[in-house]
């Protein structure tokens, strides 16, 4: 096995660095240690069954080998890809695409960029929506539009918003601007594209969209980008390879699980906040947000009892936030766990010119490159929260790179698996996000949802109580 380009520094979240009572004792490690044991085993017995296709999605040749064969069939057709879809169809493609292309993308003439633009309006905000379609013209456009069932409220407005001015523009060949990433045999979207003859790709039906970013989902508008999917791959790969490790010392995933959980349960700790020292890797920390509150935030636990538990994810960027929200997290409640994630490298260098040597207080600053700043930020933020007893970890990246994101993204979805089980709740469903689904289709009308908007107008006859 090569040694990773990621590692996980946990140092500071064990007592003996933090202070007794704060960290995370060895002894509940070890105490807990045989039940993450336990699980890793029933993890992988069901990837072996192929019950959890995520874990082996890396391993998709054929998957690989056409979407980078429909990239290659469409590159420097399109001026703009724009991608529509919302939640698990949305966040993962953003963090690809903010972490692996230049901050300055859609600022970068088309002989510089080599690929399309890049634009995800993962909102039904109509202002959002329109400025979007203001400037991606449809003849200069592929929409990729992306959802499991075909029937997401939000992404199927936005699809049929689209389709107006695009079958305007192009009456004969608006089906060429569009691709489709959807269920493999069924719902809305998949019966359009078997109609209408539009290109589709397909969602492994058992790999839900939080965890699809290594599918079409996230690789599709990758490689449509010029993103080196292989690589990305790779580095899932690396860490495939580790995830079900026995040892806490050789299996970073499931460290990070047990002591999250740790200092929740242990330690009062139900906020977890990840804070990357790179404006790139800021939509990671996003994804991340939604990985961890929509698999672990669970109102029933496996036994059907109520538990209403789970931690808050926030995300944070260093050295933003050190203006905004340290204060809070060095000398606020202690209810919180920090996980940074800081690139050793940066792969641009800027360096401060040398202006005002008779002030030593700004002249001490000439001919440093911004990024060891920065990384003197992170570990400055460190070495704070740890004198105030505040338990953090650290994922350190050699680069930000297509392999050390694709370890760095497979790393954190094994981690919610075992913390999914620590918590004994499934990590897989998302039973309140149905809820608020079935509230939206029948305020729109949406036949079989009759009985839901009689309800919702009953209650709507009760007196509100206004503040103005």
């Amino acid at each position: 096995m090569s040694e990773s380009r990621l590692k996980l520094d946990v140092t500071r979240m064990m007592a003996d660095a933090i202070g007794k009572g704060y960290g995370v004792s060895s002894g509940e490690i070890e105490q807990i240690w045989p039940r993450v044991m336990n699980l890793l085993q029933g993890l992988e017995a069901r990837r072996k069954s192929g019950e959890l296709p995520f874990y082996t999605l890396h391993e998709n040749e054929d998957m690989v080998s056409r979407i980078e064969e429909y990239a290659e069939k469409v590159r420097g057709r399109f001026k703009n890809l724009v991608l529509i879809g919302i939640g698990g169809s949305a966040l993962g493609p953003i963090a690809l695409a903010d972490a692996l292309l230049p901050l300055n993308w859609n600022h970068l003439s088309d002989e510089e960029r080599k690929a399309p633009r890049f634009f995800v309006p993962d909102n039904p905000d109509p202002e959002y929506l329109g400025a979007v379609m203001e400037v991606c013209p449809p003849e200069d456009t592929l929409y990729n539009i992306v959802t499991k069932s075909g029937g997401t409220a939000e992404t199927m407005a936005a699809y049929l918003a689209v389709m107006t001015p695009l079958k305007e523009a192009l009456p004969e060949e608006w089906r060429e601007h569009l691709v489709f990433t959807t269920d493999p045999s069924k719902g809305n979207l998949r019966k359009i594209a078997r109609n209408e003859g539009i290109t589709a790709f397909s969602i492994p039906s058992g790999v839900g969209g939080r965890f699809s970013v290594m599918t079409s989902v996230g690789l599709l508008p990758a490689a449509l980008l010029g993103i080196n999917i292989r690589d990305l791959l790779a580095g899932a790969a690396e860490q495939s390879e580790k995830v079900f490790n026995r040892e806490f010392e050789t299996n970073p995933s499931a460290a990070y699980a047990a002591l999250q959980y740790l200092a929740h349960t242990q330690r009062g700790a139900r906020m977890h906040v990840m804070m990357p020292y790179a404006n790139s890797l800021y939509r990671v920390a996003d994804w991340f947000r939604q990985l961890w509150a929509e698999s672990l935030g669970k109102r029933m636990n496996l036994q059907g009892e109520v538990v209403n538990t789970g931690p808050t994810p926030i995300a944070a960027l260093g050295a933003t936030d050190q203006h905004s929200q340290v204060q809070l997290y060095v000398e606020g409640p202690h209810d919180k766990t920090f996980t940074f994630v800081v690139p050793r490298n940066f792969r641009r260098k800027v360096h401060c010119g040398k202006h005002h040597s008779d002030i030593e207080s700004v002249d001490y600053l000439a001919g440093l490159d911004v990024g060891v700043l920065l990384r003197a930020e992170a570990e400055a933020t460190q070495r704070a929260l740890t004198a105030a007893h505040r338990p953090n970890m650290t994922f350190v990246l050699e680069e930000i790179a297509p392999d050390t994101i694709g370890e760095l993204l497979y790393l954190l979805e094994a981690a919610t698996l075992v913390a999914g089980g620590l918590y004994e709740v499934n990590p897989l469903d998302q039973p309140g996000v149905e809820a608020g689904k079935v509230a939206t289709y029948a305020l729109l009308g949406r036949s079989g949802y009759e009985d839901h908007r009689a309800e919702i107008e009953k209650e709507r006859q009760r007196p509100s109580k206004i503040v103005q």
